[in-house]
Parts: structure tokens; C-alpha cells; sequence
């Protein structure tokens, strides 16, 4: 199912953009954006389809249809630890957007959020745009582990959210339960908000537990927001659906209210929902196939990179991005232009602007293809030096 003839490069050309097939000459191999190359499941199409039958696509609930609530809620409970009911939820136009209404939500001009370095662009851009401040606390580019004396250190009367990624883009760390834990404990002693982005806790390899931040303890439910995505394990990112997870359905309620989700002003799209729905519901066993292909080129990927003299891949606990270090002096923006250039691969340059101060010195490449392009794209890296 997710060999290279179950990819239709004609269709990619046609249809992936976000630095991907349809934005990039003929012969060149994007590993780049995270994003499957790889049709999405039978059963969400086949699920939008059944939808559409009747010929009617009516205005749905504000906050979301309750199949959908309901299937992320369970997802959640069954898998990730938590205790979460159907009111809980709330469907958001993509799990960037839940972050920016978080954000938007949490922080008034001036307030500062503290976010991991290296992290997604997206943590520092949500807060950039809500008016607040961003604050860097380091997370080792090796191991994962967050400084939690330099966060501690960079709280004071402004500071409001405190942001996680977990699993963490693009280090590929799952965060323990004792290391949710202490956030919690953090964020409740100094009264703050916490952010938790989980569009990844559903690509985790070698059956690593995952549990949800708000499962943790009763701290970490008190003040936090969990957010989810479709996009990484179904490959729907065209139809933007998400979720905003809240134990809390008073502060819910305040929040969908606060961000125009009250009225035809937001709202989701019904087929996305049931797009979203579907695939919780019934695209599970193409997920775990799907996921079993990413272990396996995540293995690949990895010992091909080991041999190579350039780089030193790290091995990924969860995502599907790996996050080399540069071993040849490079900066991240020079060795990605030159695998660009010679190699005839696009890959994502551990730059400031896409990860942070901290991602300099190294790329990110993107495994989520059949094996054969996979191995081509990173053999061609290794030989255009």
C-alpha cells in the first residue's frame, strides 16, 4: 500500500504545494514540507462521498458535529491517556489555527510566551501575531530535554503561556510523563497557561507510550489547551480540520465564544469534519500500515545517513522528519542551497526563520515517500559532496 507504485507523481505536481511536488522544477525530490506523498485513505474518501449523496450541505453546529467531537475525544481517551468528553472539543480550520486562537486567547500586546528552541515556526509566529513576545528555552538538539532551570529563569509578571511541542517538531522527542509533569507543576506555580501542540502524537515508533498533557495530573488540566491536527497521520492537509481540546468546558465555552466560533463568522467545513471523523472511526488500520512504512524508513534513513561523512542523523522517537547535524562546516541555509543545486533534492534548512536560533547547524528532511524516492533523495545528498 505504500510502495513507490501507490504514488502518483502526476497528481503531486498538480496538487502539492507548501514547498513540495507542484512548486519545484521536474527532477527535483522534495523531502522537505511534512506532508505525505501518499494518497489518503479509502475510507475518507469513501466517507466525504456517502456524505455528499443526499446533496445537502447545510450549515453544522458552531463548535463542531458531534460525531466529530466525539471521535477525537475517544481517540484521545483510547489512545493518549485521556479524559476527555465530546464537549471538550472544538473543530478548528487546521491545528495552526488552533495555536494562533490560543495564542490570541491567552495573551494581550506585550504579554510573553515561553516556547522550546528549536521548534515549528509556527510557535513564534502565533505569538508574534497575537502581539506577545516570544521567550526561548532551549531544548537539546540531541537528546530532546528541555532546560527547565533557563525556563524558570524566564518567567515574570508578563509572562503567560507556556508553549510545548510534543512530540517535538523537528527533534522527534515524545515528552515523558514525569517531564509533562514538571511543566505542570511550573505552569501552576506561577499561574500560567500551557499550549500543548499534538498534531504528531499519532506518529510514534517502537509502541512508546504518549500521553496527553492534560492526563498527567491535575495541575497540568487546570489552564492548558492540548491541540490537534489530521494532517501528518491521514494526509489531509488540504482540508484543514483540527481541534482545540479543553478539559475545562467553562473555559471552553469562553474561548469558543472569544474567537468567533459562536457565529458564521468561523466554523469548520462539514466535510472536513466528517473527513476527520471518518478517519478516526474507521481508517485506523490504514494508519497502522502507513505507520509501520514510516518506522521502516525512518530505519533507512537513519543508516544511510550513520554511513555517510557529512551529517549525524538523529534517530527520531516519533514524526516523520529527521534532524541531522551538519558535520562539514556548513551553515543550514548553504548546505541546503548546495543540495538543492548539485544534488537536486529540497530539504528544509535548520534556519532561525523555520526553527529557531537554536536549529542552526543543522536540516530537516522529510521521509514521509516510498522507500525508492526516499533512498534516491538521500543518496543524492550524500554524492553532491
Amino acid at each position: 500500500m505504500f510502495t513507490n507504485n501507490d504514488i502518483n507523481l502526476e497528481a503531486l505536481k498538480r496538487k502539492a504545494y507548501n514547498g513540495r511536488w507542484a512548486t519545484l522544477e521536474d527532477g527535483i525530490i522534495p523531502l522537505t514540507a511534512a506532508d505525505p506523498d501518499f494518497r489518503t485513505a479509502p475510507e475518507i474518501e469513501q466517507g466525504i462521498i456517502e456524505y455528499l449523496k443526499d446533496g445537502y450541505l447545510s450549515y453544522g453546529p458552531f463548535s463542531g458535529l458531534p460525531e466529530f467531537k466525539k471521535s477525537v475525544a475517544d481517540h484521545f481517551n483510547l489512545e493518549k491517556h485521556g479524559s476527555f468528553s465530546p464537549e471538550n472539543a472544538l473543530a478548528v480550520n487546521s491545528a495552526a489555527q488552533g495555536m494562533f486562537l490560543i495564542a490570541s486567547y491567552v495573551l494581550n500586546p506585550g504579554d510573553e510566551a515561553i516556547i522550546l528552541d528549536p521548534v515549528d515556526f509556527l510557535f513564534k509566529k502565533s505569538v508574534e501575531t497575537a502581539g506577545g513576545k516570544v521567550m526561548l528555552c532551549p531544548a537539546d538538539t540531541t537528546t530532546g530535554e528541555i532546560d527547565f532551570e533557563k525556563m524558570v529563569s524566564l518567567i515574570n509578571p508578563r509572562t503567560k503561556l507556556i508553549s510545548i511541542c510534543n512530540p517535538h517538531n523537528p527533534l522527534g522527542k515524545v515528552y515523558s510523563k514525569e517531564v509533562l509533569i514538571k511543566v505542570a507543576e511550573i505552569a501552576s506555580a506561577h499561574d500560567l497557561w500551557v499550549m500543548s501542540d499534538e498534531i504528531w502524537s499519532d506518529i510514534i515508533y517502537d509502541h512508546k507510550d504518549f500521553h496527553t498533557y492534560s492526563s498527567v495530573s491535575d495541575k497540568a488540566k487546570r489552564k492548558s489547551f492540548t491541540v490537534y491536527g489530521f494532517s501528518k497521520s491521514f494526509g489531509i492537509a488540504g482540508l484543514r480540520i483540527g481541534a482545540v481540546l479543553c478539559n475545562d468546558e467553562d473555559i471552553l465555552e469562553d474561548f469558543t465564544e472569544k474567537s468567533n466560533f459562536n457565529s458564521t463568522i468561523e466554523g469548520v467545513s462539514t466535510l472536513s469534519q466528517i473527513a476527520g471523523s471518518v478517519a478516526l472511526e474507521k481508517a485506523k488500520p490504514w494508519y497502522k500500515e502507513f505507520l509501520a512504512h514510516l518506522q521502516s524508513n525512518r530505519d533507512l534513513a537513519f543508516r544511510l545517513l550513520s554511513h555517510s561523512e557529512i551529517v549525524t542523523p538523529n534517530l527520531p522517537e516519533a514524526t516523520f522528519v529527521l534532524f541531522p547535524k551538519i558535520k562539514n562546516g556548513m551553515t543550514s541555509d548553504e548546505f541546503a542551497q548546495h543540495v538543492l543545486t548539485h544534488g537536486k533534492v529540497a530539504i528544509v534548512p535548520g534556519s532561525e526563520r523555520w526553527f529557531g536560533k537554536g536549529a542552526e547547524g543543522h536540516i530537516r528532511i522529510c521521509f514521509s515517500t516510498s522507500q525508492e524516492i526516499l533512498e534516491e533523495g538521500i543518496n543524492r545528498i550524500i554524492t553532491s559532496f
